[in-house]
């Protein structure tokens, strides 16, 4: 249940989610609940969140209690910061990591997807970090979100923020664990220096 997406396109750098926070026959829609957001900021980025709402909660809680907020500024900084918050999850929050013998990693539960200045990233539950070049989505709707921002993508007429929307709109049309209205954000690239 979620669709959240990144996209870097012309300078610019857009994040959305949609707001649907309980699916199937009992639904909590936007309508319905006022703290729907699933993207926070930390520092100077924004963060989308997949996964139990609760997710949401904690990792505000555990990013205001740091001295500083992290940079995310590259994918060996935000691997450092999601591994040490890993141990805290679970000694301070209780995380079950869902032991399973033939997985190498203990899991997060939780995958994200970070926009910030320096680029847009995401944070797989594993703690596996990648840096994307153009777009993508986590969550149970990214199917048809990554399929929707594919076709769009090249479009001249469509900047950074309209792909990220149309992703997660493709998604709510057609999945039913994915929900409007959408939340974005907008931020410009930080230029490479040359």
């Amino acid at each position: 249940m979620t669709t959240v997406t990144v996209v870097k396109k012309d300078g610019r750098i857009a994040i959305a989610a949609d707001t649907l926070t309980k699916w199937g026959c009992g639904k909590e829609s936007a309508a319905y609940v006022t703290n729907h957001e699933k993207i926070i900021r930390v520092g100077d980025s924004l963060v989308a969140i997949t996964g139990s709402a609760t997710f949401k909660l904690i990792l505000v809680d555990y990013f205001d209690n740091l001295e500083s907020a992290p940079e995310f500024s590259s994918t060996q900084e935000i691997f450092r910061v999601w591994n040490q918050m890993h141990a805290v999850l679970k000694e301070q929050y209780y995380l079950q990591t869902g032991e399973d013998k033939e997985e190498d990693l203990e899991s997060t539960r939780m995958d994200v997807l970070i926009a910030n200045a320096h680029g847009i990233f995401g944070v797989a539950a594993h703690r596996t970090v990648q840096e994307f070049s153009r777009f993508y989505a986590y969550g149970s709707g990214s199917p048809y979100a990554l399929g929707a921002m594919y076709a769009a993508y090249r479009a001249p007429s469509l900047d950074a923020d309209a792909v990220a929307r149309l992703g997660v709109a493709a998604a709510a049309e057609f999945h039913d664990e994915t929900g409007l209205p959408i939340q974005s954000f907008v931020m410009d690239l930080e230029p490479v220096p040359k």
